[in-house]
C-alpha cells in the first residue's frame, strides 16, 4: 500500500460523504453528464459524482484507489438498481486497465488532485478521453477564505514537514499550474477553462458534530489531530477548527449545518 491509499484507508469518507450528497448531483447537472454518455470518475469514493451519473442514463466507471470505497460504491449502485455503474479499484496516475480514447467525460471531483504525481493524472486522463470529449476536474484553491482549504491550512500548522518533493494537492487550485500539466499531456491553453465553482456541505447536526466527523474519518484531519496531540496541541487545534466551522455555518436552524466551500472547475476539451 503506498503513502496516498494509506492514507484514505484510514478513515472512512462515506461518513462525511453523506454531507455531499446533493452537492454531487448538483454538479453533475452543471457538468452537462447525460444518457448514452461515457463517463470515468476518479477518485470517486463511495459515488459521490459517479452514482448522480448514472442516475442521468450514462454509462459510468468509477475509479478509486481505495478497496473499501470500491466496495461501498458497488454496494450503493446495487441498493439503487443501477445497472449502468461500476466501481474498480485503480490508480489516477497510471490507469493500465483502461484503453485510449474511451470517455466521453473523465471526471475527478477532489479525488486525483491528490495524487503525488499530477504529471501522470493530466497525461491519463487526457489518454482516456475520446477526442471532442472533456475532462473536468473539482480542486480545492489554496489559500481560499472557505472551509476546505481553511480547514487543511489551519491543520498543516500542526503537522510535520512534507518529505522532500512534496508536491502539493493544493497546486490543481492554482490555473498556471493547470495549464502547464495539461500543456504537457499535449493540451493548448485555448482549450483549458476554469469557473470557480462552489460545493456545499449539509450535515443534519450542529457543525461541532460535522468537525467531529472530519476529526474521526477524514486522513488529512486525522493526521493533523495525532501530530497535535503528540505535542500537546491537540485543544488548540481542535479550537482553531470548531471556530472556523461555526464562522461559515450559514444555517438558520440550530441543529443543521449548511456549509459552503469554493473549488477551482477545470474543463479540458481534448
Amino acid at each position: 500500500m503506498n503513502a496516498n491509499q494509506a492514507l484514505w484507508e484510514k478513515g472512512d469518507f462515506t461518513r462525511i460523504a453523506d454531507s455531499m450528497r446533493e452537492s454531487g448531483a448538483a454538479l453533475v447537472d452543471r457538468i452537462g453528464i447525460k444518457k448514452g454518455m461515457k463517463v470515468l470518475d476518479l477518485g470517486c469514493g463511495d459515488g459521490t459524482t459517479a452514482i448522480p451519473a448514472a442516475k442521468t442514463g450514462a454509462e459510468v466507471l468509477g475509479v478509486d484507489l481505495t478497496p473499501k470505497y470500491v466496495a461501498a460504491g458497488n454496494q450503493r449502485a446495487k441498493e439503487l438498481g443501477l445497472t449502468n455503474i461500476r466501481f474498480q479499484e485503480g490508480d489516477a496516475m497510471d490507469l493500465r486497465d483502461l484503453p485510449d480514447r474511451t470517455f466521453d467525460v473523465s471526471m475527478s471531483i477532489f479525488g486525483a488532485m491528490f495524487a503525488p504525481r499530477p504529471l501522470d493524472v493530466a497525461k491519463e486522463m487526457v489518454r482516456v478521453t475520446k477526442p471532442g470529449g472533456r475532462v473536468v476536474m473539482g480542486n480545492w484553491i489554496p489559500n481560499d477564505p472557505t472551509l476546505v482549504a481553511q480547514i487543511l491550512k489551519i491543520s498543516s500548522a500542526y503537522t510535520p514537514a512534507p518529505p522532500a518533493g512534496f508536491v502539493s494537492p493544493m497546486l490543481w487550485g492554482v490555473e498556471d499550474q493547470v495549464i502547464e500539466r495539461f500543456a504537457a499531456a499535449g493540451i493548448p491553453r485555448d482549450r483549458i477553462s476554469f469557473i470557480r465553482d462552489t460545493w456545499t456541505f449539509t450535515y443534519p447536526h450542529l457543525p461541532v458534530a460535522l468537525l467531529d466527523a472530519f476529526r474521526k474519518y477524514y486522513g488529512p484531519t486525522m493526521n493533523a489531530f495525532e501530530a497535535a496531540e503528540a505535542k500537546g496541541k491537540g485543544a488548540d487545534l481542535q479550537r482553531e477548527l470548531e471556530a472556523l466551522f461555526n464562522a461559515h455555518n450559514q444555517s438558520t436552524d440550530n441543529q443543521t449545518t449548511l456549509i459552503s466551500a469554493a473549488f477551482l472547475r477545470v474543463t479540458v476539451s481534448v
